[in-house]
């Protein structure tokens, strides 16, 4: 068994493990992140659950695909995705393809799956 604070990932023949809670977040442009299996070699991809602040910044990726999953919302809140807003609620699953500007505009809860692996040198503001 392996466990990093910042990773807080449990290896085990078979399997990998993360435990949220107990992952350190970092900043970035949408808020909070906490990151799993980022040191996980044979998984292809990263996944973050993320608190998204009132000041998410528009930003996109050249290289990433990012899959958000509402957890939290309120009634309000949307997805600005280039120039089109798009109203979500918890439930709902948005797929942003690489070069698409994109923000979460509210506050709210996410799970974001990212391929190939998360690279911060891989955000892009105009």
């Amino acid at each position: 068994m392996t466990r990093d604070r910042t990773m807080s990932t449990e290896t085990k023949p078979g399997y990998e493990l993360a435990d949220f809670a107990e992952i350190d977040g970092v900043p970035c442009p949408c808020g909070t992140a906490r990151r799993a299996f980022a040191d996980v070699e044979d998984f292809p991809g990263t996944v973050h659950v993320t608190s998204i602040s009132a000041e998410a910044k528009l930003h996109y990726h050249k290289r990433l695909t990012e899959t958000y999953f509402f957890l939290e919302c309120g009634p309000d809140a949307k997805m600005q995705l280039d120039d089109e807003l798009i109203p979500v609620r918890p439930g709902m699953c948005i797929m942003i393809r690489p070069g698409t500007r994109h923000r979460a505009v509210g506050t709210m809860k996410v799970l974001i799956m990212v391929l190939p692996k998360f690279d911060p040198a891989d955000e892009w503001f105009d």
